[in-house]
This record gives structure tokens, C-alpha cells and sequence, in this order.
């Protein structure tokens, strides 16, 4: 006998209500299941053969709204940690801005030393740990006289820091120039604004460094980047790839200065890529300004040399979602 006594004895499970399984709707079914390919199989058999579940539900969709955005001359708006720039995918996106995907670039300082130092030598990211001890980190003498000028020079001529930097890029006649982000927007007139963190970035310590022209064109972006995002009312598209702080906070900041102004934001679509989903990009991307049916938020966790080169094949191979 249990030692609780007769007061307290486990449910009797006889009368429990039961339901025959086939009665059931199911979120799953073999017509979502994944199909194996063959030696043989192309990039868009390749895709279809994907689980129409969760995360490639998600990538389907956001590519969806890609090309209703296209179609709709809508803005695309890729909001870009220096990370993207690391891994390679500058070929990729740079492709993508051809075909009309991508209309307009949001970037954080990071992506503008990465990007220009592609550009100029072909190679980028340093080994912090083996330069901090010295404080040689961050020292190249290139990086920061480029961006530092470029920000001087921009605030001369009333424009952002994302275009100075990529017309200072141009002159340079750049050994590498069609593998920078910065160059291939100044080619195609693609709007690129730059958000920076001032102390945050390596030229920012340089004896070249200029606060006022950095905050000047800094600023100057910010609210180009809000013109942007007005126009995405109806249909526009805004990615974060690879930024949990800077980006998502400038692209909240946006949204409310156009919706202060007046002007209405909705039927927009945002996503977030991540290997991991932060809180920030959720909150500041995903969920507040697409809130009370204003539009539709998606997050896509994966590696962005992974993710980044699969939305793009669903873009330019992918087969229409019924």
C-alpha cells in the first residue's frame, strides 16, 4: 500500500475519450517529406526535393516575396554584417544585384573594412590573436587612410559614407574591384549606406580619423536608409544577414521615424539570417515591425555560407510554391 493511503490514488485512465488516427489533421505528411537525388539531378530538382517544412517553408516564402517585390518595384533591402563578407559571398550577392534581388545594401562598419580591403588587396580578416598583444591589430595603414578619407570627402560633398566609400574605391581602379560589394553598388548607382559605431572599427583609431566627417555621413546614410524603407510600403523586402545589434536597431529606428512622418508601412516582409537567432534581430526585425498585420517575419538559422547561397538558388532555379 502506497504510503499516501486511499486519499490519494492515481487516475483511472478507463473512461479516457480516444479518436480513430486517420480523423486527425496532421501538420506533416509524406507529400512534405524530403526525396533523395540522383547523380543526375539539378539545382532545381535538387530544391525540390527539399521537406516543404519549417525552415524551407520559410526560405520558399521569403524567396516568394523576393520576386513579388521585383515585380512590384519594391525596394530589397539587404541589411549586411561584416561576417557575409568573410565567408565569401560578395560573388553571390554582387549576382543577385544583377538579377534585380537585391536593390539596396545597409551595412555596419565591419562590412566597409572587410569589403575595401577585399577590393584592394584581395584578402581580409586578420588574425586578432596574434596582433592584439602588440597592438598591431587593426593598424593597416591602408584600411584606415581609404576610409577615412572617403568620409572627409563625403561630408565635403553632402553625401553618405557607403557612396563616398565606394567611389574612392572606384578611383582607385581596385586590382580586385568585382569582388567588392561597395564597387559593384557605385557601378549600378544601388544605393549602399554605411552605419557605423564610432570606436568600433579599426580606422576609427587611425591619425586619419575624422569624428565629425564619420557621424556626418553615418547620419547622412541613416536617413537615406529611412527614404528606403518608406518605399518599401506595399511589398518591400528587408533581410538582416549576419548583424545582432547595429543593423536591427538602425532598421527599427527607421520604421518608426517613417511611420512619425506619416507614411504608411505595410504588406512588408522581413527575415532574419543567423546561425544563431538573437535577440535583437527577432524583436527589432521579425516581430515589432511587422506587428498588428503590418506584414510577415520569418528567421532562417543556418550558416550564411550555407543559407545565403541557398536563397539564391531558389531564387534564379526554384520552382514556384502553389
Amino acid at each position: 500500500m502506497s504510503i499516501y493511503g486511499n486519499d490519494l490514488l492515481p487516475l483511472n485512465l478507463e473512461s479516457v475519450s480516444t479518436y480513430p488516427l486517420s480523423s486527425r489533421p496532421s501538420k506533416v505528411s509524406l507529400n512534405d517529406f524530403a526525396r533523395p537525388i540522383e547523380e543526375t539531378s539539378s539545382i532545381e530538382d535538387f530544391l525540390a526535393s527539399l521537406p516543404n517544412i519549417l525552415g524551407v517553408q520559410s526560405l520558399h516564402t521569403v524567396a516568394a516575396q523576393m520576386r513579388r517585390a521585383k515585380q512590384l518595384g519594391k525596394p530589397i533591402i539587404w541589411g549586411l554584417g561584416g561576417h557575409v563578407i568573410k565567408v565569401g559571398l560578395a560573388p553571390v550577392i554582387i549576382d543577385l544585384m544583377r538579377r534585380g534581388f537585391v536593390t539596396a545594401i545597409a551595412a555596419n562598419g565591419s562590412v566597409l573594412v572587410h569589403d575595401a580591403e577585399i577590393a584592394m588587396v584581395g584578402s581580409t580578416s586578420e588574425d586578432v590573436d596574434a596582433t592584439l598583444g602588440e597592438g598591431a591589430f587593426g593598424a593597416a595603414e591602408e584600411t584606415g587612410q581609404l576610409l577615412n578619407s572617403a568620409a572627409r570627402e563625403g561630408m565635403r560633398d553632402g553625401v553618405g559614407l557607403g557612396e563616398a566609400l565606394g567611389r574612392a574605391l572606384i578611383a582607385l581602379e581596385s586590382r580586385h574591384c568585382n569582388y567588392s560589394l561597395l564597387c559593384a553598388a557605385y557601378k549600378s548607382r544601388i544605393p549602399f549606406t554605411a552605419h557605423i559605431t564610432i570606436g568600433g572599427d579599426i580606422a576609427h583609431f587611425h591619425p586619419s580619423a575624422d569624428g565629425a566627417a564619420l557621424g556626418a555621413t553615418s547620419h547622412t546614410d541613416f536617413r537615406l536608409l529611412g527614404e528606403l524603407v518608406r518605399r518599401m510600403n506595399g511589398g518591400g523586402v528587408y533581410l538582416n544577414v549576419g548583424s545582432a545589434v547595429v543593423l536591427p536597431e538602425l532598421f527599427l529606428k527607421a520604421v518608426t521615424l517613417v511611420r512619425n512622418l506619416g507614411h504608411g508601412l505595410a504588406d512588408i516582409t522581413t527575415a532574419n539570417f543567423d546561425f544563431i537567432q538573437s535577440y535583437r534581430p527577432l524583436t527589432n526585425v521579425v516581430r515589432r515591425p511587422t506587428a498588428g498585420g503590418a506584414g510577415r517575419g520569418y528567421s532562417i538559422t543556418g550558416h550564411h555560407e550555407l543559407s545565403i547561397p541557398l536563397l539564391a538558388a531558389e531564387l534564379i532555379c526554384g520552382r514556384e510554391q502553389e
